[in-house]
């Protein structure tokens, strides 16, 4: 046996030890939900987009039911600036004015969506896994109200409404469409879900990914939903992860200004998953290769946990 026969020899003992230490995990998520929040500049790329494709397969195939919900804000900002229309943004929010909610249900609903459907299906191709593009328009999924904000002057100290034009706020979640196909007995299916959702008088809003990522979680009763940034978690204050906490201590680490940023509205977001019925949220990397399967079949996780 030559050196590269006895390294190939190697990597495949390494990796039936691998698979036969994830099988107490395996069983603990076989046949539940997770929910997926797939997003930020990482999609624009191909080869982390199949990847990410495979690995929600092989969750499919190994007994897990994904439901990926995406975002797209990098996709449609590019989108805008070649259509020359310009953006305004507040409190990290998009200003959504009629021409740009158009383009952005175009991109959301249409070039992203169907892409990741698209790479999911074929990287299921031999087991007929197939990911299948939907957004909250579709079957009543997402109703929503416009988002209200208010600002406060800094000099005065008085604070003012701020419109921010087609902007929404899930109020309810009709999750018949996504359970039909989670539950299907002779297919399996992949849901993936464009923020886009639709208020009462038919209006179309664009919603903020992370929010309606927690909301479907929420509806479907999801074991865990696995919020994917390009951080690798929550940190205290000197640096270190934070491997695992409850909503009150998530509350606090707001509070005493250890959170910050970007991370504040995933924090709320998780939180709010809880509390709505998500068993645990986990904010974890998801530029890191296998980022979910470390997470969700190993002992010690790839991001922080929060829970109840």
């Amino acid at each position: 046996m030559d050196e590269t026969e006895r390294q190939s020899e190697e990597r495949g003992w390494a990796t039936a030890k691998t698979l036969a230490e994830a099988l107490p995990y395996i069983q603990v998520y076989d046949r539940e939900t997770v929910v997926i929040k797939y997003g930020g500049h990482a999609m624009g790329e191909v080869a982390v987009a199949k990847q990410f494709a495979a690995d929600v397969v092989l969750l499919k195939l190994m007994g897990v039911n994904p439901v990926v919900v995406h975002g797209g804000g990098p996709q449609i900002s590019a989108m805008l600036d070649r259509a020359g229309v310009k953006s305004a943004f507040v409190d990290g929010l998009r200003v959504t004015d009629r021409d740009t909610m158009a383009v952005a249900e175009m991109v959301l609903s249409g070039a992203v969506n169907k892409e990741i459907a698209h790479w999911i299906t074929v990287a299921g191709r031999e087991a007929d896994v197939r990911g299948v593009g939907l957004s909250g328009k579709d079957a009543g999924l997402l109703t929503v109200e416009k988002t209200t904000r208010t600002k406060r002057d800094p000099d005065s100290l008085i604070e003012h409404e701020v419109d921010l034009g087609f902007v929404g706020e899930p109020t309810k979640v009709d999750p018949k469409l996504i359970a039909g196909l989670i539950a299907s007995e002779t297919d399996d299916w992949v849901p993936v879900i464009a923020p886009i959702g639709v208020a009462e008088d038919g209006q179309t809003y664009n919603v903020n990914a992370d929010t309606v990522a927690g909301a479907v979680a929420g509806s479907l009763n999801a074991k865990r939903m696995l919020l994917l940034t390009d951080v690798k978690g929550v940190l205290n204050k000197d640096g270190d992860i934070i491997r695992q906490m409850t909503v009150a201590e998530a509350q606090n680490l707001i509070d005493d200004g250890t959170a910050s940023g970007g991370m504040i509205p995933k924090l709320q977001t998780a939180m709010a998953a809880v509390r709505a019925g998500v068993e645990a949220v986990v904010i974890l990397d998801g530029r890191r290769p296998h980022a979910m399967l470390v997470e969700l079949f190993t002992e010690y996780g790839a991001g922080t946990l929060v829970k109840a």
